[in-house]
């Protein structure tokens, strides 16, 4: 069983989540097979390690980290490398991996230029 965590940045309003989590919500829907767990670096929770141990406890052979971040910028290049690092040492045995941010793929760059230019005709 592989776990997937959805990692994104957190904000103080509650209301900043709802598409992270409507995205967690479909990934659960189509492939429940696989749990899936949504975490903030801050200022929300659960907070990465608490969404990894949450993974571990369900007993997953491997967990991915999806960075749902647009931008490669200090929290994808500094924080998530070294909180990940942290908890390959707290879950040794327990493989995670790490995706490109989701900014960073070309195929959703695609889709949002598609819909900027749908939205002009």
């Amino acid at each position: 069983m592989h776990g997937i965590v959805l990692f994104a940045h957190g904000a103080r309003d509650p209301e900043w989540a709802r598409p992270f989590e409507a995205i967690r919500d479909i990934v659960r829907a189509r492939r429940p097979e696989f749990p899936v767990e949504l975490a903030f670096l801050e200022l929300m929770t659960p907070n990465l390690p608490d969404a990894v141990r949450a993974l571990a406890a369900k007993g997953v052979a491997a967990i991915t980290v999806f960075p749902l971040f647009m931008a490669p910028g200090g929290h994808i290049r500094n924080d998530l490398p070294r909180i990940v690092e942290e908890l390959r040492a707290a879950h040794a045995g327990l493989p995670i991996a790490v995706q490109t941010a989701v900014g960073e793929v070309p195929e959703i760059l695609e889709a949002m230029a598609a819909w900027v230019l749908d939205g002009v005709g």
